[in-house]
């Protein structure tokens, strides 16, 4: 029995970053692999060219969206295993109505974005940014002021997460040596399910008013728009830390800036909205946030995503279940 055909979509430059050599290794034990020619990711017409013969496919960034062109020529096609978090722009009505097994790799992605949350929350309780700049400056710990940033530790603080995504729950996972009292905002989230992960749910305004830390993973959509206002911000306690490594849309960025202005408490911002933030915005010059370039996930090393999506595939022509599988309804939730 031949084996089934897997395209590789994603430019020969990303591959070093992508796949591990285990990963190359297991795809070749169960699929035939063909290649997108190019350097970098596949466009509509080198899909086109590429998928004719496919049984499946593997994507990530600025691969093209498999639209109902595409789908037409690929009349093979019975999985994709996508490299990467949203997955919406990569999918199209003809997609769903052929029914394709869709898998993310998400999963692995969230781990990188979980672990840089929790670095950051340690060295924003440590007050390493503002401290370092005091030092910079000729400052010391005897210095005047230095109470403004007392260096503080993250064990047994009031940790607010919003949004018990994937991200969201690998925190939580990440927090448990430090013994924080986790405090989870989330609709969809039960209270048999937050027992389950060890957290207690609250409220959104209950959250913002108790918490030390507060972490933002929810997913960007319509109802999660500026969750974070002018009147939740303004809850926050004095000396809080507020991270958000999830989407910019979550905060009023107006709001925020007015309450950071204010000097109550200090913001980690991986993302921004508008994306970057503009050159003259205040965001560029405050002094208790620091914003970093959308960096929060994997940059040097996705070998994680790779691996998962081989194992996917893997799964799917053995007839396993998947690790995680994207629904058309699930879709609708998460993007």
């Amino acid at each position: 029995m031949s084996k089934p055909i897997v395209a590789i979509t994603i430019g020969h430059s990303h591959y070093n970053r992508m796949f591990s050599q285990e990963a190359w290794k297991s795809l070749e034990t169960f699929a035939t692999i063909t290649h997108h020619p190019g350097a970098e990711p596949a466009g509509k017409n080198a899909l086109l060219a590429l998928l004719p013969d496919a049984d499946a496919c593997i994507t990530s960034w600025n691969v093209a969206c498999l639209d109902a062109d595409v789908m037409a020529a690929a009349p093979r096609l019975r999985a994709m295993a996508h490299m990467g978090s949203s997955i919406k722009r990569f999918v199209s009505e003809a997609f769903w109505e052929r029914d394709v097994h869709l898998t993310s790799a998400g999963l692995a992605l969230a781990r990188h974005v979980a672990e840089t949350t929790l670095g950051l929350m340690i060295v924003g309780q440590k007050q390493i940014w503002p401290l370092g700049q005091h030092v910079r400056e000729g400052g010391w710990r005897d210095s005047p002021h230095w109470d403004r940033w007392f260096s503080r530790e993250l064990y047994h603080k009031q940790v607010g997460i919003i949004g018990a995504s994937n991200v969201g729950r690998y925190v939580i996972e990440l927090l448990k040596p430090f013994g924080a009292s986790i405090l989870l905002y989330d609709p969809f989230v039960t209270e048999e399910e937050a027992i389950k992960l060890g957290v207690t749910k609250r409220g959104l305004h209950s959250l913002l008013r108790r918490a030390d830390v507060v972490s933002l993973h929810a997913p960007a959509n319509e109802s999660t728009r500026h969750m974070l206002d002018a009147e939740g911000l303004a809850l926050m306690k004095d000396d809080a830390l507020l991270i958000n490594t999830a989407r910019g849309a979550l905060i009023d960025e107006f709001a925020l800036v007015k309450e950071l202005s204010k000097g109550r408490f200090f913001a980690f911002l991986d993302v921004t909205d508008p994306e970057p933030p503009a050159a003259q915005s205040p965001l560029r010059k405050l002094d208790n946030v620091v914003v970093t370039p959308h960096i929060a996930g994997c940059i040097e090393n996705c070998n994680r995503m790779g691996e998962l999506a081989v194992e996917e595939l893997r799964r799917f022509f053995a007839g396993e279940a998947a690790v995680y599988q994207v629904t058309r309804e699930s879709l609708e939730r998460i993007a």
